[in-house]
């Protein structure tokens, strides 16, 4: 899977979960908090699956 694909899917994710933590009525702050985390799992996790692998 290319990393701009991946990186995408985690937008949309972190989309809807800012969404739905806006209805749940959260203060903005606590949203962002954790939008940041999400999104810096998910780069971490983007970057560990797409990269290329080293020669052996």
């Amino acid at each position: 899977m290319s990393f701009a694909l991946f990186l995408i899917g985690l937008l949309v994710l972190v989309g809807g979960i800012a969404w739905g933590l806006s209805i749940a009525g959260l203060a903005p702050v606590y949203i962002g908090i954790a939008c940041l985390v999400i999104l810096g799992l998910g780069i971490m996790a983007a970057v560990s699956r797409t990269r290329t692998k080293d020669p052996s």
